[in-house]
């Protein structure tokens, strides 16, 4: 198959996002990503895509800082990741917001107090929780549902409050790895419908899919990994079937 063109870096000044010969190798010299050259700028709307072991995961983590990268140059909103330091890095994730597929919801606090945790963490007061989580309750559609404890909730709707809870602080980019992947398609379409949503607001928003489905029917901009590569970078792209 031929390596599609990849697509032009965006210009600089509206840049929140970029790799550029980015690789990183796990402690056994086994490489994670080789050479990435990846520029996003601020207000899209990016997939990512490509099989397990493809570097996505890796791509994520780099981009919380959960990982170093071995070579190259990374910064993410203004802040150079292979130099930032340590203390820094909870203010840096405080403009990050991130869903993940198993939701990760604190199964003893109601959806009200889930969402709130957010809001405590970076010290927001009593009376800015009180007027912040209803209202974002109110948008992922679950205002009726504020007291009810994870277990009572579908997976359609822990994914909501997942949601709310990434966006509660207002994230200048939210990561979704693979917010679809314990759900079933209406659910799921129900899920993309509201990061279509919240990225028309201006948020930046990637997202870590399998669904081949949603990626070509949505007609974003798709980024697809192979083996730590990138083999394609299109603008209202869609799912590469392997060779």
């Amino acid at each position: 198959m031929a390596v599609k063109k990849k697509r032009k870096a965006p210009a600089v000044e509206n840049e929140i996002i970029n790799l550029t010969n980015v690789s990183k190798a796990y402690s056994t010299g086994a490489p994670a990503l080789k050479d990435v050259n990846l520029h996003i700028s601020r207000g899209e709307f990016v997939f990512v895509v490509g099989d397990s072991g493809s570097g996505k995961s890796t791509l994520i983590k780099l981009l919380l800082r959960e990982l170093t990268i071995s070579s190259g140059y990374i910064n993410v909103m203004g802040y150079d990741l292979s130099k930032i330091k340590h203390r820094k890095i909870p203010k840096f994730r405080r403009n990050l917001g991130i869903v993940f597929q198993d939701f990760r919801l604190l199964k003893d606090r109601n959806v009200y107090e889930n969402v709130a945790f957010a809001q405590r963490i970076i010290q927001k007061s009593n009376k800015e929780i009180k007027k912040n989580v209803p209202s974002i309750l109110a948008i992922v559609g679950l205002a009726g549902k504020y007291k009810a404890k994870p277990r009572q909730l579908s997976g359609g709707e822990q994914q909501r409050v997942a949601l709310a809870r990434a966006l509660v602080n207002q994230p200048t980019i939210l990561l979704a790895d693979e917010p679809t992947g314990n759900l079933d398609p209406k659910n799921s379409w129900e899920i993309m419908k509201l990061l279509e949503q919240i990225n028309e607001n201006g948020t930046t928003v990637i997202v870590v899919t399998h669904n081949r489905e949603i990626v070509n029917a949505m007609q974003k901009r798709v980024v697809t990994l192979r083996r730590g590569v990138i083999i394609s970078d299109e603008e209202k792209g869609g799912y590469i079937d392997e060779d």
